[in-house]
């Protein structure tokens, strides 16, 4: 009984040492940074990608982006934006290597930096790399995102072959694939899961293990799925959003929700440190 009492006061204290931290470092002001900086960043980012992507043939790009990115938002808040982008997508650009497109890969970054300011003060360290490195890694993190999204449009592409050469020589095959929802909604998932382990993994400066960040980061997509969706209730059942900001009723709405999802994401490096905070103590306490 007495152990079991310690365990929830270890409990206790390492959420309150999170949400502590949060609100003493400015948790807020940095939500609304990252924020702003991904919104900032979204269109950039897959105007790059687009033309890296038409440049190479991949002509099902647009579809396969718009889809990754905005399968896990609510369909009311992403619908909107969706349409946007896609409309902002199909102008054709020229060349790859213009002058717009290289300002979309430099200001595509600017998303990226604002995460690692964010996961920087979450698990209070400071960072004495030059710029010049950071921001290398920064546009490195960009092309590699746009490397995964082409790769997948091309998978996604072929996909329908596969499965009916599999349900042509695996008839019992048909049942299984058929009993899949949403083939999109998963990889929208997995990408999700595999962005949040890269960025607390390689973003912040020092070294953290794949075990120390993966509380941090499960906690950010339960509780992702939960602010969406209770977002998206509001929405519809209280939010008059479009009276009140009239044309720039999809672009807040789009804001607020990435600044709920900023502040959730803070929240779960801030969970990190403060279980890394408590395993310190535990082994300075017992020797």
């Amino acid at each position: 009984m007495a152990g079991r009492e310690m365990n929830w006061r270890r409990y206790w204290r390492t959420v309150t040492g999170a949400v502590g931290h949060f609100n003493m470092d400015d948790g807020w002001a940095m939500a609304s940074h990252v924020a702003l900086s991904t919104l900032m960043a979204l269109f950039p980012f897959l105007i790059f990608a687009t033309s890296l992507a038409s440049f190479l043939g991949a002509q099902a790009f647009t579809g396969t982006a718009v889809h990754i990115i905005f399968d896990t938002w609510p369909q009311s808040i992403a619908a909107p934006i969706a349409r946007e982008v896609e409309n902002v997508l199909t102008v054709n650009r020229r060349g790859l290597l213009t002058v717009s497109v290289a300002a979309a890969l430099f200001f595509a970054s600017n998303g990226v930096e604002a995460l690692r300011v964010a996961l920087n003060r979450a698990y209070r360290v400071s960072d004495d790399r030059s710029f010049l490195r950071t921001r290398a890694q920064s546009l490195a993190f960009v092309l590699i995102a746009t490397a995964v999204l082409l790769a997948i449009s091309f998978l996604l592409v072929l996909a329908p072959l596969g499965e009916d050469l599999l349900t042509r020589y695996a008839p019992e095959a048909e049942l299984f694939l058929s009993g899949i929802i949403n083939w999109r909604l998963a990889i929208a998932a997995l990408v999700l899961f595999a962005g949040l382990v890269i960025s607390h993994l390689w973003l912040p400066a020092g070294n953290r293990r794949l075990s120390a960040v993966l509380p941090g980061i499960v906690v950010t997509m339960l509780l992702w799925m939960a602010g969406a969706s209770l977002f998206a209730a509001y929405l519809q059942r209280f939010a008059n959003y479009f009276s009140t900001y009239a044309g720039l009723a999809s672009l807040m709405i789009a804001l607020i929700f990435l600044y709920i999802i900023a502040v959730i994401f803070i929240l779960g490096a801030e969970l990190n440190a403060s279980l890394m905070v408590e395993k310190e103590n535990d082994r300075l306490t017992n020797g």
